[in-house]
């Protein structure tokens, strides 16, 4: 699977391999390096295949470079999502659930719903309509989009009901072409915009399931339009404005754009258009058609999948997907497969680690935790605590009979914005400690 027609090896005393490179002459050309684990692993992450020793180790051009790696490698162990979505209570998964299958605490299922709100307003605004479709279908629809072909070692096996085969799905774009499909279009129909935070299910190897970053079932924040030909430049181009808008809402102000092999000249011009720097990205694999990706950098540097745009000619033609032109004619229409978040879960998992757990005020579980100094001031507590609720803040009490001191450090560690201290003074005044 080599990109070109070179092959490399390396050899090393009696030991030849393939090797990509590139190659040292000799280990004394390496100035700064330092082995940091050593793991095991399966080829491909096949574990039917035995299980082979892997070494990781880093390598820089000065000790510099190197402590400086070391130090991002430290504080992104301290970032790492799995720990602290334990330590904040926000999801949790369970073998005994199935790998892979994410259950979301009510923190964690705040900060998603603030999300999918945000999302779902600033879509109606841009004249999405927003749609749902179930969660299994029959399986001869993923045989005639080519699916069941392309993608099903990717998907859980048919389950039979009334002697009809039935899988769940692996993405929502067919249920929308069917929705489209219910009525006769006109051009002036188009474009039509549907957009759906679809619940969809794919089969990953255990060896590659990694927090929320890698799961078998995740929440897809979904968009399919289809429009006229002539319509394509302008769709993408406010759908990558739109990917745009939202990284920077919340607070992703770096990306690499990609760009697939073989683009459609329609997505180079998009990209030119709006002065985007891009790079082709040579090993892509295109199914639907030409796409463009974003990948988004968090705080440590590292690089995130993110949205993702995609101009499909394929499935409308699989699908007679059509619409009756100013010419009195039936015509094929385009359809653009696009995310801006990618899934909910991913994105979630790389806020977690941007912000480092402490999320901006607007995204926070708990914004406000409001602290008695004693059982007595209770009451004045809950009344405070009330007025901020009904003005629409997130509070939390912390009734326990317990040191103030302790209070306000497990608030600091569960990363709650604003701490309010009551005593005797505030009580008296009818005010509050911030």
């Amino acid at each position: 699977e080599l990109a070109d027609d070179k092959v490399s090896i390396y050899r090393q005393g009696s030991f030849v391999d393939l090797c990509r490179g590139p190659h040292v002459d000799s280990t004394d050309e390496v100035k700064a390096f330092k082995l940091t684990s050593i793991a095991g692993a399966y080829w491909r992450g096949d574990e039917k295949r035995p299980m082979l020793q892997r070494v990781y180790g880093v390598a820089f051009d000065t000790e510099t470079e190197l402590e400086s790696y070391l130090a991002r490698l430290e504080e992104a162990v301290k970032r790492d999502h799995r720990k602290l979505g334990k330590e904040l209570d926000l999801f949790s998964l369970h073998e005994e659930a199935g790998p892979g299958l994410v259950h979301w605490h009510p923190k964690g299922g705040t900060v998603r719903q603030l999300i999918e709100d945000f999302w779902r307003e600033e879509h109606r605004k841009r004249g999405y309509d927003i749609v749902f479709t179930p969660h299994i279908s029959k399986v001869d629809l993923w045989k005639a989009s080519g699916h069941w072909d392309f993608y099903r070692d990717s998907m859980y096996s048919p389950m039979q009901i009334d002697e009809v085969e039935y899988v769940v799905k692996p993405m929502n774009c067919i249920g929308h072409i069917l929705m489209y499909k219910t009525q006769l279009r006109s051009y002036r129909n188009l474009p039509m915009r549907f957009a759906e935070l679809g619940t969809v299910y794919r089969y990953e190897r255990s060896g590659v399931l990694h927090g929320l970053a890698r799961v078998r079932g995740f929440t897809q924040d979904d968009a399919h339009i289809f429009c006229r030909p002539d319509q394509i430049v302008y769709e993408v181009t406010q759908a990558v404005k739109l990917s745009r808008f939202m990284l920077r809402t919340f607070g992703f102000d770096e990306y690499q754009i990609m760009l697939s092999t073989r683009p459609e000249k329609a997505l180079r011009k998009v990209l030119e258009d709006l002065h985007v720097d891009y790079e082709i990205d040579p090993g892509e694999g295109v199914f639907y058609g030409p796409k463009i990706d974003v990948k988004l950098k968090d705080a440590l540097g590292r690089l995130w999948q993110g949205p993702t745009i995609q101009v499909d000619f394929n499935l409308p033609q699989r699908f007679d997907v059509n619409y009756i032109g100013d010419d009195g004619a039936e015509h094929q229409v385009v359809m653009v497969h696009r995310t801006v978040l990618g899934s909910m879960e991913r994105f979630m998992a790389c806020l977690v680690e941007h912000y480092a757990g402490a999320f901006p005020v607007w995204l926070s579980p708990v914004q406000v935790v409001v602290i008695p100094i004693a059982d007595r001031h209770l009451d004045y507590v809950n009344q405070v605590a009330n007025q901020l609720r009904e003005s629409g803040m997130r509070v939390q009490v912390d009734e326990r009979s317990e040191r103030m001191n302790l209070k306000i450090r497990e608030a600091q560690l569960n990363k709650i914005p604003y701490m309010l201290v009551i005593g005797d003074k505030e009580m008296s005044s009818s005010s509050v400690s911030l």
